[in-house]
């Protein structure tokens, strides 16, 4: 039943929680309402001031009706993408005149996970399954401490401890904010280990590995940055590091260029800056709204390291109607100057620069460019239910299937190309498949992808924003 009060119409139907949602709100007139009290349950971990944080309003500011229920609307979405919540909602709780009080309730999620490590060493699921047998020798395996949250500011501890194709430990700590404005963070990072196999060089657009009884690889790495995020979306970071690298004078002999100047051991430092913005519905598998990534560093200053990076990848989604979305990417990156030794030249089929079809391929250089194009359109949706005990609610798992097309094309440029056809060229594909998004914010994705080689097969990928 509604309730009248003044210029303010409230229509009094609770959602399945209980709580009135705001959506319903509308105003008959201008006067504008005040924030007298923000009042949050649900957060058994997280403090107060890291929701405050992302919340568009504050207490004692004014807004009309309609721009509050918009702020209501940024404030859910802002809160579920820290990722720190199953559930959100944002919605008016009580008002007294033109003073209102706003209600923020949150279900927290599962914040440490203490699990074993088992994990393909390769590129792709593809590449491991199909061209390595799915050899169990190409499996790193160990254990892990995921602790997300863990002091309740949104800080994340990772611990990594494996072994099997690389022996390695590793140890990360990511505090998002360490002033009491919340606008400046730090991370630290530590890494050491050792390979028996690695690649040491690209014929054919395929990487060519070494085995050995000994240790062909030695690899450490230590890092720390200062995170700066004054608005909601955008964060930056600058950050310095140490490498040392040292190969075997086996890979040595195999490719004299894997170093510069013959080198079977490179120390150097990083400098790097890094800015990243996110105007998305939901991070974790946006069909609404923009993302971009900007990263400048300069690794080394002499002739054992001298390369300087300049990298831009963006990507936009546009709803086109009530369950589907088109997505444009692009992305971009040149390394200077254009004479560097194969360890500078990864590029294409590395981490997220890649293009769907060419999966068990990788094409090096120093500078390339891709344009990707996807239409998503949401096939099936639904629940399921998981009983709760005396200490722990019930909760839904929500499955959600998105069917899609989609197109790229790509360009790599190599002044050495060697003996790979793919270098220098303009480069397509297409194709279609089937997302899975479920708990957790894990994304399977089973694409059937064309390339211009006149090859196809089924892939199968985890989901990232670019």
């Amino acid at each position: 039943m509604p309730v009248n009060a003044g210029n303010l119409l409230i229509n009094v139907s609770p959602d399945s929680s209980g709580i009135h949602d705001s959506s319903h709100l509308f105003s008959t007139g201008e006067t504008p309402f005040r924030v007298r009290d923000i009042v949050i349950v649900g957060n058994k971990r997280t403090r107060r001031e890291i929701i405050l944080r992302e919340i568009p309003f504050k207490s004692g500011e004014t807004f009309l009706l309609q721009e509050l229920v918009r702020r209501f609307e940024d404030a859910r979405r802002q809160l579920m993408n820290t990722a720190l919540f199953h559930t959100v909602v944002v919605a008016l709780k009580s008002f007294d005149g033109y003073d209102i009080d706003i209600l923020v309730q949150v279900r927290e999620r599962w914040y440490i996970f203490p699990v074993p490590y088992f994990k393909p060493v390769d590129r792709n699921l593809n590449q491991w399954l199909v061209e390595q047998k799915a050899s169990l020798s190409r499996v790193n395996y160990g254990a892990k401490l995921l602790y997300n949250n863990a002091t309740g500011r949104n800080d994340k501890l990772r611990i990594w401890a494996f072994n099997g194709y690389t022996k390695q430990l590793s140890f990360s700590y990511d505090r998002l904010y360490i002033d009491k404005r919340m606008k400046w963070g730090m991370n630290v990072g530590f890494a050491t280990g050792q390979n028996k196999e690695m690649s040491y060089n690209t014929v054919n657009n395929k990487q060519v590995f070494l085995k050995d009884d000994e240790y062909v690889r030695n690899f450490l790495s230590v890092s720390t940055e200062a995170t700066y995020r004054n608005a909601i979306k955008t964060r930056h970071r600058f950050g310095i590091a140490y490498t040392r690298e040292v190969i075997s004078d086996t890979i040595l002999k195999l490719n004299p260029g894997y170093f510069s100047s013959s080198r079977k051991q490179i120390d150097f430092p990083e400098l790097y800056y890094n800015m990243t913005y996110y105007d998305l519905d939901y991070i974790p598998y946006p069909t609404k709204g923009y993302a971009a990534e900007v990263g400048i560093s300069k690794k080394g200053f002499n002739s054992s390291m001298n390369v300087f990076q300049l990298s831009a990848k963006g990507v936009a989604n546009w709803t086109t109607g009530k369950r589907s979305f088109f997505t444009l990417g692009i992305g971009g990156l040149i390394k200077l100057p254009f004479k560097q030794p194969f360890y500078n030249q990864r590029l294409l089929g590395y981490g997220g620069f890649s293009l769907q079809g060419y999966e068990y391929y990788v094409v090096d250089g120093v500078a390339a460019g891709y344009l990707k194009t996807t239409f998503s359109r949401r096939l099936l949706k639904f629940n399921i239910k998981v009983p709760g005990g005396k200490k722990r609610e019930a909760m839904r798992i929500p499955i959600t299937f998105y069917g899609k097309v989609f197109g790229n094309t790509g360009y790599v440029h190599n002044p050495q190309p060697g003996n790979n056809f793919l270098t220098n060229k303009m480069l397509y594909s297409g194709g279609f498949g089937i997302d899975i998004f479920t708990l957790y914010d894990v994304t399977l994705k089973f694409e059937w992808s064309f390339n211009q080689l006149g090859q196809n097969g089924i892939f199968l990928h985890r989901n990232s924003v670019f």
